[in-house]
């Protein structure tokens, strides 16, 4: 139980690291990790998550405003999105089977991190007249929907969304992220830990949600050690190349996930025959799944499309091929 314990302590160090230096991106890790090494279930996997998530989160926000590094209104638009995706997706979410939650887990993480190893080209604020608020309420609202139905922060989304949308620079952008992803991990807990119209009347606590909160508070502990290293270490160390070795690790982990729980494939189509609803919810994932993807790829050939150089201009030498001016 020590080795285990210490082994929670040094990923935990490690997940706060990676919120604190990239406003997200470590929460997509702590739900396998308190799945595969602490034993816990799926879905107390990840209303435990949420804790650590909103916790790590408040103290990263914190340590970015205090240097001036949060658009409190940006932040609040796109985290109140953010919130009601998460409430809708948790209910959602917490009447999946557990297997089926990881599957999705998975499915997420290798997404993630084939966006983080692909990289993304250097990005300014844009200036706007005005938010663009329907965007960003969009944006912040498909997150929020991601972060409850699997217990993921988002993080990596929303900083670029911040920055394109917002016209917020980018070390503002991964402070506010911290606090759009702290509101999300609460909503996520509460609806993962409250079950409304239920059976038990129209709001009820979820006894399959139960953790364990001596480990987790550990955890938690260990997560705070890293967000203050990950914060320290953004002023000193370009990000770039360790959110690609990041990604790659994210992604193994995403494949080992996708493999272990490759059985509840076979549950996908059982959950979608037991009811319209359920067949409705079925498609849609789908037709998410398969959107992002054209995203990610069309994203991309864009990308390569405008790093190919300019053709040379050709200056001929001829003056018969010489256009006259006049």
């Amino acid at each position: 139980m020590a080795l285990i314990l210490g082994i929670l302590a040094v990923l935990s160090v490690g997940i706060g690291m990676a919120v604190g230096m990239f406003g997200g991106g470590g929460s997509i890790l702590t739900t396998p990790m308190l799945v595969y090494i602490g034993g816990f279930d799926p879905k107390p996997a990840i209303a435990a998550s949420a804790v650590l998530v909103a916790v790590t989160s408040l103290i990263g926000m914190i340590q970015y405003a205090r240097a001036g590094q949060v658009r409190w209104r940006t932040g609040l638009i796109f985290g109140s999105a953010g919130v009601v995706g998460a409430l809708l997706a948790g209910q959602v979410g917490q009447r999946l089977p557990g297997n089926l939650v990881l599957v999705l887990l998975g499915v997420m993480m290798v997404l993630t991190a084939l966006a983080m190893i692909r990289g993304r080209k250097e990005m300014h604020a844009k200036h706007h007249d005005g938010l663009p608020l329907f965007r960003i309420l969009l944006d912040g609202f498909v997150v929020g929907i991601a972060t409850g139905l699997v217990g993921a922060g988002g993080g990596f989304l929303v900083v670029p969304a911040l920055v394109l949308l917002g016209g917020i620079p980018m070390q503002a952008a991964v402070g506010t992220s911290l606090m759009v992803v702290m509101m999300k991990a609460i909503a996520t807990f509460i609806s993962y830990r409250l079950k409304f119209f239920g059976e038990d009347g129209f709001v009820s606590v979820n006894p399959e949600t139960d953790f364990e909160w001596d480990v987790t508070l550990m955890v938690v502990a260990f997560a705070i050690v890293g967000v203050f290293l990950g914060v320290r270490a953004a002023t000193r160390i370009h990000p770039d190349s360790l959110r690609t070795w990041f990604g790659w690790f994210v992604l193994i982990v995403g494949s080992f996930t996708l493999l272990d729980k490759s059985h509840a494939f076979t549950a996908i189509f059982d959950f979608a025959r037991t009811s319209v609803l359920d067949l409705i919810v079925v498609i849609a994932f789908a037709l998410a799944l398969i959107t992002a993807v054209v995203v990610l790829v069309m994203r991309s050939r864009k990308d390569k499309e405008e790093e190919l150089p300019d053709e040379p201009e050709v200056v001929s030498d001829d003056p018969d091929l010489v256009e006259d001016p006049y």
